[in-house]
């Protein structure tokens, strides 16, 4: 074989220098850190499979070309705003983010009311905002709620046509559809929202890094619902559904255990999940994929009366754990039952009665009805009560002919009970004096039970006051519902405890109108007469609905009670009476 020329070595030596060089580009170069939003993309990211310098043997198999992914970047912030009869919402760009989600119907506190935002805005500029992105990378997750997304919008949730807006405000009405898409060139995420003209949307939320997908999650952040109310970052729970049963999380076991502002996926797949408060609710409902629920508590930081204090803020992510898109449905509204039940599966569980849904439920509807009669709550309220009271009364009647024959027989059982005083309790001779009252009892046709029979209205109205007390907690009818002059909203306290004190007041009359039993002692009847201040106490914070009820149930009580004395007074008859006398 004849040697080579020296021209084609050097032919040779080029090719394998080119050949080289080529080589240790693509397996050997270090791979060029991910772009930050705004900058262009000039060359393609590596891919997973690409050698590291570190690494001591390259494979040998031919690395597939990385996925050649667009810049997707608006050129500055915009706001859009999607609007119904029932809401008014505001999406910023900046993020993709809710930045306010008003309701209509429903107004806060201040003078004059606004329509209640549930954003808590303050806390979001500090914690961040409802429907931002949740991922495993912090770094990336924090490049994907700051970017500019592009922004589209269509009249349904199928595409269509540009909707109509309103050219004098630049809102768009619903039903529409607002598509987010935002890339760096490397981190891509799109988030489709579909708004209907009721409380409850539709989502679908995607994340890819290199054109693989990532598992992501879409958080409510900042705070949620009324935050007017007294302690209202308390009143904020997590709520989940599994297997048919809700399980509420307060604020202060919301996240890991050793540390709560550390976000905590709870275990198995939900039916449901979110975040209420009293009277609000933001649910969010698998459509398609699994749905986890991963919650945490963060911490607003705030200035107030020239002092630094801070409030507990709740905070959520729903997402799928496994990746690629996450679809859901999503009602975020009022906790009407009405409503509630609409949604599939129904949320009317969220209004809670607990063991007293049997009365409560029943008792609220009662309500809803009478009140299409009846405009002012609160003297729905009063008739409501009016009949339940006399609905009692066959029972308070039986109640006072029993309190009664125990009255008469006061002094026969006084005596009894004189003649074997001198005995100690463990003496036999007790015994004696128990078979004499219980034939005295079956002289006069009485059980031994009767003498509690005064207790048996009280003890009858429990179950009711309870479920009076739980439906007010829950039943956003009553929320600023008023009734007269300075009670302006039956589910709050009185703001001048006048219904605490007038409640008092009547269940201390009842008290000494009532037929003492045979056996009450000085001491007891002091307790009897202490309970009502007790009452007043504890109802002095509650909600002036249920005091007006408690008070309304005592005044009707009072006059049958009143009646009841005149028309069938305690009876003369007794030679104990006259024995008592003439001593």
């Amino acid at each position: 074989m004849k040697d080579m020329s020296d021209q084609v070595r050097a032919i040779v030596f080029v090719v394998l220098v080119v050949a080289l060089t080529f080589v240790w580009v693509r397996f050997f170069q270090r791979p060029q850190p991910p772009q930050k939003p705004g900058q262009t993309v000039s060359q393609t990211a590596p891919t997973a499979g690409t050698a590291q310098p570190s690494e001591a043997h390259p494979p040998l198999v031919t690395t597939p070309q990385a996925v050649n992914i667009p810049v997707v970047q608006a050129a500055a912030e915009r706001v859009v705003t999607v609007e119904s009869s029932l809401y008014h919402i505001e999406i910023s760009n900046r993020g993709g983010i809710v930045r306010s989600w008003t309701l209509k119907k429903y107004f806060d506190d201040q003078k004059p009311p606004h329509p209640l935002d549930l954003v808590n805005s303050d806390a979001a500029q500090e914690l961040g905002w409802p429907f931002s992105l949740l991922l495993a990378d912090s770094q990336l997750e924090a490049q994907a709620n700051s970017g500019l997304y592009d922004v589209q919008m269509a009249s349904n949730a199928t595409g269509g046509t540009a909707p109509a807006m309103r050219a004098d405000t630049g809102i768009f009405n619903a039903p529409v559809s607002v598509t987010l898409h935002w890339s760096d060139g490397r981190l891509e995420v799109r988030k489709k929202l579909t708004f209907s003209q009721d409380y409850q949307i539709s989502a679908e939320v995607s994340a890819s890094l290199d054109g693989k997908p990532l598992a992501c999650g879409v958080s409510w952040r900042g705070g949620f619902g009324d935050r007017a109310v007294y302690n209202a970052s308390q009143l904020v729970t997590a709520f989940y559904q599994q297997a048919g049963k809700i399980t509420a999380i307060p604020y202060n076991k919301l996240g890991r255990p050793d540390n709560r502002i550390l976000p905590y996926e709870q275990a198995g797949q939900m039916e449901f999940a979110g975040l209420e408060d009293q009277f609000f609710a933001a649910a969010f409902i698998p459509n398609g994929t699994d749905l986890y629920l991963s919650h945490w508590t963060q911490w607003h930081h705030y200035t107030a009366n020239n002092q630094q204090a801070s409030d507990p803020v709740a905070e959520i992510a729903v997402g799928s754990a496994s990746p690629g898109p996450v679809k859901f449905l999503a009602f975020i509204g009022p906790k009407e039952l009405a409503l509630l039940g609409k949604v599939q599966p129904s949320l009317e569980g969220l209004v809670q009665f607990g063991w007293t849904g049997v009365i409560a439920k029943p008792m609220l509807f009662a309500l809803q009805w009478m009140h299409r009669y009846i405009p002012n709550y609160g003297w729905t309220i009063v008739i409501f009560t009016l009949a339940l009271t006399m609905a009692l009364l066959p029972i308070r009647v039986w109640t006072f002919h029993s309190m009664r024959k125990m009255q008469v027989l006061a002094p026969e059982m006084k005596a009894i009970q004189d003649r074997y005083r001198k005995y100690s309790m463990r003496d036999p001779r007790r015994q004696k004096m128990n078979e004499e009252i219980m034939a005295m009892y079956a002289r006069h046709g009485l059980s031994p039970w009767s003498q509690m029979g005064g207790c048996l209205p009280m003890l009858l109205q429990l179950p009711f006051l309870w479920a009076f007390y739980r439906m007010l907690a829950g039943a956003i009818e009553l929320r600023h519902a008023p009734w007269i002059f300075w009670i302006h909203d039956l589910s709050a306290k009185d703001p001048y405890y006048v219904l605490p004190v007038a409640m008092a007041v009547t269940s201390y009359l009842m008290t000494k109108m009532m037929p003492q039993p045979a056996t009450v002692d000085p001491s007891q009847q002091r307790m009897m007469a202490f309970m009502p201040l007790a009452l007043a106490f504890i109802f002095f914070r509650l909600s002036s609905g249920l005091n007006l009820y408690y008070f309304t149930s005592n005044l009707v009580g009072v006059a049958q009670q009143l009646y009841l004395n005149r028309t069938q007074p305690l009876p003369s008859r007794s030679k104990f009476n006259k024995k008592n006398k003439q001593q």
